[in-house]
């Protein structure tokens, strides 16, 4: 059973993905909390396996709480969770040690995958944060990926083989392979590391 720890200062948000959580069989939501202040209180008394932080809420906020919180224990999972933030705070609250960032409006799909995903040692960002970030102005690449597709290219980055991916998507590995192939045909390369100087030019730009 996956021990969550559910912080948001909104309480009809809070209750909103509490009751998508408690349909889920191992996963166990064991408290909701309003700020960081209690956040840091909780973890110390309930032991969360993963938590779900809102990144804005008064007082020290979601990233001071996560930050504390990591530094005390570094094997928890924090998962950002926000609604419309620029990708400077997201990427600040990734680069901090959180596993994940999620839209406070992602399906029950999302959150149960992202969840999933930090257990299983992954990264995950719901759809939305992926299209935001990767949206700039002029040609955007990789606008045209689905979010299958996405998701490789995320895996590609951190390094997975095929095996790790098929496992983590939950999907063969000749389905894996299928979908590197249409990345690698939609963005013009021919590899893995083309793919990887495209997205570093891209973010430099």
């Amino acid at each position: 059973m996956i021990k969550v720890l559910l912080v948001d200062d909104h309480d009809l948000i809070a209750s909103g993905i509490k009751l998508m959580l408690d349909l889920v069989d191992n996963i166990n939501v064991i408290g909701v909390v309003n700020s960081g202040e209690d956040a840091i209180v909780a973890v110390e008394k309930n032991q969360p396996d993963v938590i779900l932080m809102d990144v804005k809420m008064p007082g020290i906020g979601g990233t001071e709480a996560s930050k504390r919180i990591l530094e005390v224990h570094p094997d928890i999972k924090i998962i950002g969770l926000s609604q419309h933030d620029s990708n400077a705070v997201t990427k600040q609250f990734i680069n901090l040690g959180a596993v994940g960032f999620v839209s406070k409006s992602s399906s029950s799909e999302e959150m149960m995958d992202s969840i999933q995903n930090a257990m299983g040692g992954g990264t995950y960002l719901s759809l939305d944060v992926k299209e935001r970030m990767a949206s700039k102005k002029g040609n955007n690449p990789f606008s045209t990926l689905s979010s299958r597709e996405s998701e490789v290219v995320e895996l590609i980055v951190q390094g997975k083989s095929i095996k790790e991916m098929s496992e983590i998507m939950r999907i063969k590995d000749k389905t894996v392979n299928t979908f590197r192939y249409r990345v690698y045909k939609k963005l013009g390369v021919k590899n893995d590391v083309e793919l990887i100087r495209l997205i570093d030019k891209f973010n430099n730009t």
